[in-house]
This record gives structure tokens, C-alpha cells and sequence, in this order.
């Protein structure tokens, strides 16, 4: 049976969180279906998660996990190759619901099990209650047999965070500093609870992303790392895009930025759509009580950069846009050796997610060679 730790740190413990580009087991996600999130009863939502599903199944497994009341829908919905489990939940964004989850240079494996506040509480928070989706980090770590660090004191998001695996985490200050996480907290209490938590060693702050009404803007929309020495970042040179400020002030910031080991970041530019996605008219979902309303013309968070690496490729978000084949070339040329599937996920961008938002990912082993005697970037020595 896995174990809750609460006395000690991964950083203390020598695990760290790998870079998403490192080497992976598995892909976890959860199926949609709450009503006031997804329009149509979510049937529309599933689909495009299915495809995203099954874009990720041709490089690496994908886990499932589905209520009691949709468990045989999203069974009958998938191939048969895709594991689905049944396990409740209060919605599907499983990047900041599930653990981060940490290896060391033994083979070992943990996770973080963040607390979780619906991306604000009481304060700011999209939903109310939000009891089942804290526990989804736990489940998943018992499943994967993980033991795993519960952060009681602590809110984190998944998609709030970035690492290049080698001792360097990428947030943003208007997520991580949000009121409704952890009001109590510096600048500096947040960078010493990534340092122990990530073993990492250098934390670069990104001032704003892009969704301030969602998830107070998470990294995972605006830039990532590509490789060590290396960040993607979405780029528009549109000033009537919603998006111009911002992906002009995280490109400029990026590129003065040096990471853990010293190296000045080499920075890609990603595309941001020609046409803002915004909801469409006669848009509407379940009203219900804890959450709030959206309304037909909001704009969407949809960026080409909320895409997913895996083993051998990069699953990447598309909207039926005009600067679609651009982003997915762009994306490609950025890792070469791995193939860039696009997915069509207007109706995820709806409910106010994309790709990475709704997957997790469970890095495989890391074991040094016999010939390495140093630990890896990042381990602790103790």
C-alpha cells in the first residue's frame, strides 16, 4: 500500500520532478460530464477527449478514470486498448487535480499530492464543492503505487508549474501569488515550497498568463521547456489579439532569463490563433449552484502551446483556424524525432481547458548507469 509522507521532502529524499520531454509509462486522464462545465450533457466534450485519447494511445498508454454513472459510456466510447477505471471526481482537469509525480536515480517513484481549491477557494475558486477532486491525487497514487507527499498546507496546481528536469521551474506571479491559494505566503515561502517539493534549484517568474478569470494564469498556457537550455512561448505580434500583451512580456522576460545550470534560454515562438475562439451564440450549459455561468462571446483560452509531450510525440491542440498548420509545424520543428498529432479541441477550450489541462503524465524509471556516480540535476546529496 503506498504511503502518505508528511515528515520529510523529496527534495530530502533525493526525487525530483522530470521534465515532461523525459521518458514516460503512462498518460492519466478523466472523463468529462459535468453539466454546468460542458455543454450538451458533455457529449460533445467527450468526443474531443476521446480523441485526445486516442491520439496519445499511439505512442504510449492512457488510463481513464470515469464515474460510476458514465463508466459505461466512456468504456463503449473508447478503443478497447485504453484502460478505463472507475473512480469520482468533481470534474476532468486531471493536470491539477492528479500528483506530480517524482522519480530518483534508483527507479524509484513518488508524487506530490497538492492541496486542491478549485484554482481560488472560497476567494476566487471556479466551482464549490471540490471534496472529491482532492482525493483524486491520492487515488492515482495508490494506483500507481506511489507514495506520495500531501502538501496540507500548501495549494498547487499542476499547470501552473513547468521543469526542465535538471533543477529549473517556470510559474507565473499571477498564479502562484493569487489571493485564493495561499494568502498567508511570500514570494519566497512559495519559491522554498518549490524547491523542496520539485528539488529544484532556480524558480523562474513569469509576470502574467493568460486566463486571470480561470485558473489565475497558469504557465502551461504560455510557455514551457523544450529540451534543457530551452522554452517554447506563444508569440503574436496582432496588438488587437487578446493575448498580445502578455506573450510579448513573457517572450521578452524569457529571453534575459538563465536557468539553473547558468545557460541564457533559447527561446521558440509559437502562434497564437488568428481568430480568438470565443463561445459560441446560443452557448449554454446546466446552471448550477457553486459555479460560475459562462456566456456566449467570452473569449477562450485557446493556445497552441497547451500541447503534450510524449514518447515519441507531441499531441497538439487545433481550432479549426487558419494558423493551425503553422502551429503544428512550428511545434514539430521544435522536437525533432517526435511526430506532431494535432486534435481538434474547441469544445475542451469551452469548458476552459485544452490538452496538457486534461492529461497527466507518469514518467517512467530513472536509473543511472553504473558508470554515473553523481546524482542527477537537481537530487538532493543528503
Amino acid at each position: 500500500m503506498a504511503r502518505r509522507i508528511t515528515v520529510t521532502t523529496p527534495q530530502h529524499d533525493g526525487y525530483r520532478m522530470p521534465a515532461e520531454f523525459e521518458k514516460q509509462k503512462r498518460i492519466w486522464m478523466i472523463w468529462p460530464e459535468r453539466p454546468d462545465v460542458w455543454r450538451s450533457g458533455a457529449k460533445p466534450a467527450q468526443t474531443a477527449f476521446a480523441a485526445v485519447a486516442a491520439a496519445v494511445s499511439r505512442f504510449e498508454e492512457v488510463i481513464m478514470l470515469a464515474s460510476p454513472a458514465q463508466y459505461e459510456n466512456c468504456r463503449l466510447s473508447l478503443p478497447e486498448h485504453i484502460r478505463v477505471i472507475e473512480m469520482t471526481s468533481n470534474d476532468a482537469w486531471v493536470r491539477d487535480t492528479g500528483p506530480t509525480f517524482l522519480v530518483n536515480d534508483k527507479g524509484g517513484l513518488r508524487a506530490c499530492d497538492w492541496k486542491f481549491n478549485a484554482w481560488g477557494g472560497l476567494t476566487d475558486g471556479l466551482y464549490f464543492p471540490w471534496d472529491q477532486d482532492d482525493m483524486v491525487a491520492r487515488k492515482i497514487g495508490e494506483l500507481a503505487e506511489a507514495d506520495s507527499y500531501r502538501t496540507e498546507n500548501f495549494v498547487l496546481e499542476g499547470g501552473s508549474i513547468h521543469t526542465d528536469g535538471e533543477g529549473t521551474v517556470l510559474t507565473t506571479e499571477m498564479c502562484l501569488l493569487s489571493p485564493g491559494r495561499n494568502p498567508g505566503m511570500t514570494k519566497e515561502d512559495i519559491e522554498t515550497m518549490l524547491k523542496s517539493y520539485l528539488n529544484c534549484r532556480k524558480v523562474l517568474w513569469l509576470k502574467d498568463g493568460i486566463d486571470p478569470d480561470e485558473t489565475n494564469g497558469h504557465i502551461d498556457d504560455v510557455a514551457c521547456f523544450v529540451r534543457p537550455g530551452e522554452a517554447a512561448c506563444i508569440y503574436t505580434e496582432d496588438r488587437s489579439n487578446p493575448f498580445y500583451r502578455t506573450s510579448q512580456d513573457a517572450y521578452e522576460t524569457l529571453q534575459s532569463m538563465t536557468d539553473a545550470e547558468g545557460r541564457r534560454l533559447k527561446v521558440h515562438k509559437v502562434c497564437c490563433p488568428e481568430k480568438p475562439v470565443v463561445l459560441p451564440p446560443g452557448f449554454e450549459t446546466d446552471t448550477c449552484s457553486g459555479s460560475r455561468k459562462r456566456q456566449p462571446g467570452d473569449i477562450c483560452i485557446a493556445s497552441y502551446l497547451n500541447f503534450l509531450i510524449v514518447n515519441g510525440g507531441v499531441i497538439v491542440p487545433q481550432y479549426g483556424d487558419r494558423n493551425d498548420g503553422l502551429a503544428l509545424e512550428q511545434i514539430g520543428n521544435m522536437f525533432p524525432g517526435r511526430t506532431a498529432v494535432g486534435v481538434q479541441t474547441r469544445e475542451i477550450v469551452y469548458g476552459g481547458g485544452n490538452i496538457h489541462c486534461i492529461t497527466q503524465q507518469q514518467p517512467a524509471s530513472c536509473l543511472l548507469k553504473p558508470t554515473e556516480e553523481s546524482p542527477a540535476y537537481g537530487h538532493s546529496t543528503h
